[in-house]
């Protein structure tokens, strides 16, 4: 069901030649250990001015709006909510035009499913999403990622946590490096 619907979704952004990238529990499968992940979570290389493409799209999937309103909500959350009306799997649809939103969508790596390519986050930048998000499940997430791929761009996730610690008041720089030196002693 998840292949099927991320195949759809992909094609759709593609022909609207819209960028995107595919982060959430669906990129720690690729990345981390199988675990089981309700929903879809898709960052759009695009702000909110694009929502009216974007429910166009939701229309054609079959994807169904789980706010009233969806101008007021997308606005002030910067993701648009969706439901699969066939199948009851949530799709977030995130709206993100920052630099290192734009950054990471260029780094997304294709991912063959079946015939189709699906646009994945990099490995660093779901390591990136999961230290934001910070619940003790992403903290969980980063560290099966981190042991199961020992090669990564450790300078990459430090350079943007360090940011993000200035931009959000964060500790999340701490607290990346005390899930490697957990995993890597």
């Amino acid at each position: 069901m998840f292949e099927r619907l991320l195949k759809k979704i992909a094609f759709q952004l593609m022909e609207a030649s819209i960028p995107y990238m595919v982060i959430g529990g669906q990129a720690v499968l690729l990345y981390g250990e199988p675990r089981l992940t309700r929903d879809i979570d898709v960052t759009l290389g695009m702000g909110v001015d694009g929502l009216d493409r974007i429910k166009k799209i939701t229309r054609i999937i079959g994807l169904g709006s789980l706010v009233e309103n969806e101008k007021e909500f997308v606005e002030q959350n910067r993701v648009l909510p969706t439901i699969d009306k066939k199948s009851g799997i949530r799709v977030d649809f995130i709206f993100s035009f920052s630099p290192y939103g734009r950054q990471a969508i260029e780094r997304s790596r294709d991912v063959k499913l079946g015939n189709s390519s699906v646009k994945f986050a990099s490995l660093e930048d779901v390591v990136i999403h999961k230290v934001i998000a910070g619940r003790a499940r992403d903290l969980e997430d980063v560290k099966s990622i981190l042991l199961k791929n020992r090669e990564y761009d450790s300078v990459y996730i430090e350079r943007w946590l360090k940011q993000f610690d200035k931009s959000l008041g964060g500790k999340f720089l701490k607290v990346f490096r005390s899930l490697k030196k957990e995993i890597h002693d």
